[in-house]
């Protein structure tokens, strides 16, 4: 019998779904094996040594699969792990932070950009450090969003308590100027 490999994507939770969306939406023809890691999420909360040993594990198990390319949909993960990990498989790994900040840098008109995510992903300042390489004259200003995650996975996406921390975690994107932001958490 013939055996047709997947794209293998993994996410600490149901987030990274929009991006096999767009896998899906891009090459039709192509199978994709999903993992969402949705026993240890969230990630953004966690040291980085344990970001990066549950990627290998969620790797590994995606191998099993007989996946030819993994694509890391966790920001968090993209963050820590990959600059990590990459070269130790075969396979080929890539993440969500290069193709988010090329976007990014390509859409901004006034070269003030936002980058809104997971305390994880801002503070490793990986999209900072993207999006200068791409353009050194942007200025980004990023925000740490961690209530945003137990919002959503409660079901609570309108009403006065969320659209107060909205207000206070956007204040400083919208008096930045921003006019492109990043959402740098599946969230």
């Amino acid at each position: 019998s013939f055996k047709v490999s997947a794209i293998g994507v993994f996410d600490s939770g149901v987030g990274g779904l929009t991006v096999a969306r767009e896998i899906i939406r891009q090459l039709p023809g192509e199978n994709i094996i999903y993992f969402g890691d949705t026993a240890r999420v969230p990630y953004g909360i966690k040291s980085p040594q344990t970001v990066i040993r549950f990627s290998i594990e969620n790797i590994l198990f995606l191998l099993k699969h007989d996946v030819k390319l993994i694509c890391v949909a966790c920001n968090t993960a993209s963050s820590f792990a990959l600059p990590v990990i990459r070269n130790n498989f075969r396979v080929p790994i890539i993440g969500v932070i290069t193709p988010g900040a090329r976007e990014a840098v390509y859409a901004s008109q006034n070269k003030r950009i936002g980058v809104i995510g997971t305390k994880g992903t801002i503070k490793s300042r990986t999209y900072e450090t993207e999006i200068k390489q791409l353009d050194p004259k942007v200025k980004v200003t990023a925000v740490a969003c961690p209530l945003f995650v137990p919002f959503v996975e409660e079901g609570w996406l309108s009403g006065e308590v969320v659209l107060s921390v909205a207000r206070k975690y956007l204040k400083p994107l919208k008096d930045a100027g921003v006019d492109t932001v990043i959402l740098g958490c599946t969230h």
